[in-house]
């Protein structure tokens, strides 16, 4: 009976700790897109529709990351390998208010992936 409950235990306590593991946490105040990371970014890429085709500048320009922009995708990295340290600010400025972002690609440290969470705080509540 002992061995069980110790086994119950151990899985519940893995499963709050993965839900609660985010390496990087997204949110959105304006047309800044804000994070809060516990990892180096090395790189990332998002879907938008349509609203971050100017997206520039924040965190990203400032530690010399290439950002490309399309009418769907925004794609950022640094050619030369420099990375944006562990912490928080402004990652990019949308360049317009976006009303939907998904399909987040994160690179940590060796092209490892990190876990991203977008918080849903906005007014209508629209983000994806």
């Amino acid at each position: 009976m002992f061995s069980y409950f110790k086994t119950a235990t151990a899985g519940i306590l893995t499963v709050i700790s993965l839900s609660f593991a985010q390496d990087v946490t997204l949110t959105i105040d304006g047309t800044s897109l804000n994070y809060e990371s516990t990892a180096d970014i090395s790189g990332f890429q998002f879907d938008h529709d349509g609203c971050a085709q100017g997206a520039s500048g924040g965190d990203a320009a400032a530690n010399g990351f290439t950002i490309s922009t399309s009418a769907t995708t925004v794609l950022a990295f640094s050619f030369s390998g420099s990375v944006i340290p562990a912490g928080s600010g402004t990652l990019i400025d949308l360049g317009g208010e976006c009303s939907t972002l998904s399909d987040f690609v994160f690179a940590g440290e060796g092209g490892s992936s990190l876990d991203v969470y977008l918080l849903d705080d906005c007014p209508s509540g629209v983000y994806d």
